[in-house]
């Protein structure tokens, strides 16, 4: 059996790693967010802990880009990774390291040939809300204009824009909310294109599982038709000849 390149046995053996440390980012993100009252050295071990993660997913890129034996290749298809892993450098805000971070776990997700498209879809809805809702709170909280002022309005929020229904209950009032509101309605509109083609290969591939039993009874119908007819040749051939024994017991008589 040929062994796997050493950059897919790098990426197998890290990927559950980097999820917990992607789940140590989620929480650490929203720990100040939902508690804005938290200590100084709370919200500091946060952000240390948001950089630490986002620095992890940064080397896993240059280790794998140093282990890929075509790396322009490499980089060619795998520019949304790069582009995840310089845009915190470019502007150290937290909602820049939010995005890249998650645009990275979702190419490692892709990645995992374990991991099931329905899964996938459901982990992306569940993070986009999650973290939708976080980052939308955290920029429109102090708004003066704004009516997105607790958790539970934020998420509110996030499952009418992703689902693109759109109530006008709440709505973002700054610029950076309004950009994340299209984001969310984006991807809102990407994953339902997702899981419908999903649905609909699903209900495909039955069809077509049907499709292929009924031939097969079909054929199986056949043969079994092309015999009986044989045999009843074969009987009746017999029938009119009559069996070698039968006509030289009847020349005795």
């Amino acid at each position: 059996m040929k062994e796997a390149p050493v950059q897919v046995r790098w990426e197998r053996r890290t990927q559950r790693p980097l999820f917990g440390l992607a789940l140590a980012f989620a929480v650490a993100y929203a720990v100040p967010i939902v508690d804005p009252d938290a200590s100084p050295e709370v919200v500091s071990a946060c952000l240390s802990v948001e950089w630490v993660v986002w620095g992890a997913f940064a080397l896993d890129y240059v280790i794998r880009l140093v282990l890929a034996e075509r790396r322009a290749e490499f980089v060619r298809g795998h520019w949304l990774d790069l582009a995840a892993v310089v845009l915190p450098l470019v502007q150290p805000l937290r909602l820049l390291r939010l995005v890249s971070t998650l645009l990275l776990v979702g190419q490692r997700a892709r990645m995992a040939s374990q991991v099931r498209l329905t899964t996938y879809v459901a982990g992306s809805v569940v993070g986009l809300l999650m973290f939708g809702s976080l980052a939308v709170l955290s920029v429109e909280r102090d708004s003066p204009n704004g009516n997105i002022k607790t958790l539970g309005d934020a998420v509110w929020w996030s499952f009418t824009t992703m689902t693109t229904v759109g109530y006008g209950d709440h709505a973002p009032t700054t610029g950076v909310g309004r950009m994340l509101a299209v984001g969310l309605m984006l991807s809102g509109i990407a994953l339902l294109g997702v899981v419908t083609a999903n649905i609909a290969a699903w209900f495909i591939a039955r069809f077509e599982m049907d499709d292929v039993e009924e031939r097969r009874q079909t054929e199986a119908i056949r043969v079994l038709t092309e015999e009986v007819r044989a045999l009843r040749a074969e009987v009746a051939s017999l029938s009119g000849t009559g069996l070698p024994g039968q006509v030289g017991e009847e020349k005795v008589r």
